[in-house]
């Protein structure tokens, strides 16, 4: 194994999003930094996968990573890592629901000639009713299938929310906390829709509109960090990962790696981990106390399955994704990463990637890439996206820990995980699954930049919990002036 300096400089667990924003802040302060990642490329859930075929090379994120942030700060940082090959991308989003597709962000005259006067008028009158009753009797609001009903009404919700939420977490509404509700939907408005709809505006421009993409995929801005890092002196040890986490007097003192070389020691400085919180607790020796380790064995990640298409076709739609609400349909999500910049495919080709929620071990979870193509070539040829022998190629992939599973009782769990972590001066636990909270990119990179700010401090001036803790919509951001691709 690559040897880093077992005696000095900080240990970052983890080569995604949060984990390299951290440790490149710490690299341009002036640290000795050494990154451990499990996987060949840094990125984690936002990193891009390289095919080569014979008509040239395909790119694609592991699930589209667009960018956008309320943080000018993150703007002007990925400006100075990517220049020019940051692009503005004008989004493109559909829905299909009920054997119909709807536009994303919603077109008046699109939605009431999909929907018909009935049901446009149940969803009028379902809204106004819940209205009412927020004033008279509200609504006791308990799991996101009541945050969702009574801020939208029943027809609405059950519409385009609690079918594609379910899809996701292969849970009932009634059972997953209205936490994933304060996240994803807060500050959506039915008459601030409408009013954008009717005008064409209302309120600050949002990132519902156009958004920021590396020209070769989000993994480019990973890469580039690492670069930085390297060229700062920092070591970033790929298929690596750590083993124990040795601790006295509430210090991390010694962290064992290993990868195929062999074992190695590490004695930090601090640690800054973005590993998922459930396996980092158990990495602890001594071992964490009984009830942190059991509050950690029970909580649990939604997987995903993916599935790549390379296409014999210039292009398949004209969007970025479709969403598929409906639970018949097996997958939830494609993209087109050519309509994220014409850069990720040959010329004349496109490709198609395709997202399936599951659980590690399911059914999903252990289908074929033979078996998955077929499940998926099948709807895709019913709903007229591309014929069979259009297919180039298919590429498989799995994904263990992709959404911390927001059940109605994950809190406290998490609550009594973190507590303890935190108590440890020089460890700082950050990222989607490393603080388990379902963070978007811009967040997990606000965590990495906190937390390193904390170890340059040497104590927790910054609050990680506080990173995309308002209750605006996540979408809402700054937008910076446009480079078009």
């Amino acid at each position: 194994m690559s040897s880093p300096d077992s005696s000095s400089g900080v240990l970052v667990l983890g080569g995604g999003p949060a984990g390299m924003a951290a440790a490149f802040e710490l690299s341009r302060a002036g640290k000795r930094v050494t990154v451990v990642e499990r996987e060949e490329n840094v990125g984690g859930l936002a990193k891009t996968l390289v095919i080569h075929r014979p008509e040239g090379t395909y790119r694609t994120d592991i699930g589209p990573h667009r960018f956008f942030s309320k943080n000018r700060y993150l703007y002007e940082m990925i400006e100075d890592l990517l220049g020019e090959r940051w692009i503005a991308v004008p989004r493109h989003t559909r829905f299909y629901v009920n054997e119909k597709f709807y536009f994303y962000p919603v077109r008046l005259r699109n939605v009431i000639g999909q929907l018909g006067f009935i049901q446009s008028f149940r969803v009028v009158r379902d809204f106004l009713y819940e209205k009412v009753r927020s004033v008279l009797k509200p609504r006791k609001i308990a799991s996101f299938g009541d945050y969702a009903i009574s801020n939208f009404g029943r027809t609405l919700a059950e519409f385009n929310m609690i079918n594609y939420t379910e899809k996701i977490w292969g849970l009932p509404v009634d059972q997953i906390s209205v936490d994933w509700a304060s996240q994803r939907i807060a500050g959506l408005s039915p008459w601030a829709t409408l009013k954008k709809m009717i005008w064409k505006q209302g309120g600050p421009k949002t990132l519902v509109d156009s958004f920021h993409y590396p020209d070769h995929g989000s993994g480019l801005i990973y890469e580039r960090m690492r670069e930085r890092v390297e060229s700062a002196g920092g070591i970033v040890l790929t298929r690596t990962e750590p083993t124990a986490l040795e601790w006295k007097d509430h210090r991390i003192t010694r962290v064992f790696l290993k990868n195929e070389e062999g074992v190695k020691t590490f004695e930090p400085e601090a640690v800054v981990s973005s590993i998922p919180m459930t396996h980092a607790a158990l990495l602890f020796a001594p071992q964490a106390p009984a009830h942190v380790m059991e509050a950690a064995n029970s909580l649990k990640f939604r997987a995903q399955v993916y599935l790549f298409l390379t296409v014999d076709r210039d292009h398949v739609t004209h969007d970025n994704w479709i969403y598929f609400p409906n639970k018949e349909i097996p997958f939830g999500r494609i993209a087109e990463m050519k309509n994220f910049s014409s850069r990720m495919v040959p010329d004349g080709k496109t490709s198609l990637f395709i997202e399936f929620f599951c659980f590690e071990g399911d059914d999903i979870w252990r289908k074929s890439a033979d078996d998955l193509f077929h499940l998926a070539i099948q709807w895709l040829e019913k709903l007229k996206f591309l014929k069979r022998e259009e297919v180039l190629s298919f590429h498989h992939f799995r994904q263990p820990h992709v959404y911390p599973l927001y059940d109605l009782t994950y809190s406290d769990r998490v609550s009594e995980v973190i507590t303890w972590m935190d108590t440890f001066e020089n460890f700082h636990a950050i990222g989607r699954p490393g603080r388990f909270r379902y963070t978007n990119q811009d967040h997990s990179l606000e965590m990495g930049i906190l937390a390193a700010k904390n170890v340059l401090a040497g104590r927790r001036i910054h609050d990680i919990d506080a990173v995309g803790s308002d209750s605006e919509y996540f979408e809402k951001g700054y937008v910076p002036h446009e480079r078009k691709p």
